[in-house]
């Protein structure tokens, strides 16, 4: 039931989170504990998984699963492998440290921090949903229903196109997930001329799997592909994520690019690959052309970016394309680097998020140009924003850098050529970080957002008035204790992972032979390594 427990009582949260408009303060701790009894129940799942039971052909633990629609052959049936479990526990880590970011932050006119919360908790509660579901048609349901909360979240509590935003991430998602149900229903029928009764099991699609004509599995091997792509997102499907990260609400920003876009990679290596063997080895250039393209052409863009939540945007598309290659290069070591950069993704553009929303709270302006000289008057923020964008480089010594070398090293005996090109997005990458810190960071004090907020004495656009007045008229403050208290968690991730990535990549490496054996293709480098 542990599983159960982790979808409903995040849900069960949002619920009672949501009516407590009239005292804000006791929302904002009620919310904040049932993210951290989610925390600690993720760290029980974490301990009763066992590994040794993965690497002898569990492919599945935890299980729940019990009638839900017999007459369509559903269940809802609940499980976890490694990948799901670190993703659980991104997840996990993630929503109180947005929460406690969020505590202060102004919210647009008539929009209670009951109602943000509320919905910061229902997000929570459908990705885990996605993240542990074994049939295939519930996977759908919270594959579809995850975006209402995010539409919200953006659609009222975000910047000035808003709407705009909200609009387009919904219908670019909900295209998506209409084209897949195409293909969850081929599934059932495909099952039913199978075995005579149609299903929605994962375990029992995957055997079906070998047995399915290669054009049917193309065909719905896209279905799928179209969905996770539109997620993930993929060039040319990425064209909804600058508008969305840009005008989301900073705590929600951070759930979109840190988690939310990551069901997109994860359905890859737990549906495309192991459903569509032989569809996903036949249009795996295709997939490898995009994910390169996407390294460039997001680095580039990145580069010229003058919005600062854009440019964290496009840094995702960019690391999204690594992801992409490492799985479709068909390697244990790709698989593995691509799950383990699903997490480091997810807490360094987390952090990076943060620091950027930090920014635009003391000046009030999401600008590059209103910004430099920060590290004069505000050094931690300097630093913390240097820590974020050195993991988002993969600089040695970091988290990210021991994906992005497994996703590389495990790609290239079988992609040379699109492998030697993803390289020059790790050079892109040094490009537009540091160009970033030194416009924002270094340098004399300038820029209107900066200069500004230190002649006014007051506080950027962002921030509580009422919160603002007890900076005793600092304009451009450096880090708060709470603010410190929000960061520390993740910069301690970045460099404990960046130098011991081997108790994640022992939960994922056994989920990893198995997608590989699933394949069904030998390894071209021999297997895995810690």
């Amino acid at each position: 039931m542990l599983l159960l427990v982790l979808l409903l009582l995040p849900l069960i949260g949002a619920l009672v989170v949501a009516p407590m408009k009239e005292n804000q303060r006791l929302a904002r701790l009620v919310a904040l504990g049932f993210a951290l009894v989610e925390l600690v129940l993720t760290a029980v799942t974490w301990l009763s998984y066992s590994v040794a039971d993965a690497a002898s052909g569990t492919r599945f633990q935890l299980e729940l699963s019990v009638p839900w629609i017999p007459a369509f052959g559903t269940r809802f049936a609940l499980g976890i492998d490694g990948i799901a479990l670190v993703m659980l526990a991104l997840i996990a880590v993630l929503v109180p440290i947005v929460m406690a970011f969020s505590w202060e932050e102004k919210l647009p006119e008539g929009r209670t921090r009951s109602g943000y919360f509320g919905l910061l908790l229902a997000t929570q509660g459908l990705l885990v949903g996605v993240f542990a579901a074994t049939d295939v048609f519930l996977f759908y349901v919270f594959f579809e229903a995850m975006l209402i909360p995010m539409y919200f979240m953006i659609g009222r509590f975000g910047g000035p196109r808003r709407q705009y935003a909200a609009v387009k991430f919904f219908l670019y998602s909900l295209l998506g997930g209409l084209i897949m149900l195409a293909s969850v229903i081929g599934l059932f029928v495909a099952s039913g001329e199978q075995f005579g009764q149609g299903t929605f099991t994962w375990t029992d699609l995957q055997r079906m799997a070998a047995s399915l004509p290669e054009s049917t599995q193309i065909w719905l091997f896209l279905g799928f592909f179209v969905a996770f792509a539109i997620k993930a997102p993929l060039v040319p499907f990425h064209t909804w994520l600058p508008d969305a990260g840009a005008e989301a609400p900073v705590g929600a920003g951070v759930l979109l690019v840190g988690v939310l876009d990551k069901v997109g990679t994860f359905g890859f290596l737990r549906y495309c690959l192991p459903l569509f063997p032989l569809a996903s080895q036949r249009l795996a250039p295709l997939v490898l052309i995009l994910a390169v393209i996407g390294i460039l052409y997001g680095a580039l863009l990145a580069v010229g970016q003058t919005d600062m939540k854009r440019f964290v945007a496009y840094t995702s598309i960019a690391h999204f394309g690594f992801i992409a290659l490492g799985i479709f290069a068909f390697s244990t070591q790709a698989f593995a680097g691509s799950a383990l950069y699903m997490v480091n993704h997810g807490l360094s553009t987390g952090m990076l998020f943060i620091v950027v929303g930090l920014l635009i709270a003391r000046g009030g302006s999401r600008l590059v140009t209103d910004y430099g000289g920060v590290s004069k008057p505000a050094p931690l923020l300097a630093g913390a924003f240097l820590v974020a964008g050195l993991s988002s480089l993969a600089m040695p010594g970091t988290n990210s850098f021991v994906s992005e070398f497994l996703v590389l090293v495990g790609s290239y005996p079988r992609e040379p050529v699109y492998t030697i090109l993803a390289t020059v997005g790790i050079v892109l990458a040094a490009l537009y970080v540091l160009w970033m810190y030194q416009r924002t960071m270094q340098g004399p004090v300038r820029g209107a957002a900066v200069l500004g907020a230190l002649e006014r004495g007051g506080p950027g656009t962002m921030l509580d008035p009422g919160v603002a007045a007890k900076r005793d008229g600092s304009g451009f403050p450096d880090l708060s204790k709470r603010e410190i208290a929000v960061l520390t968690p993740l910069i301690v991730l970045i460099i404990v992972l960046g130098f011991f990535p081997g108790p994640v990549l022992d939960v994922i490496n056994p989920s990893v032979v198995a997608t590989m054996n699933e394949v069904g293709l030998s390894d071209p480098v021999g297997g895995l390594s810690r």
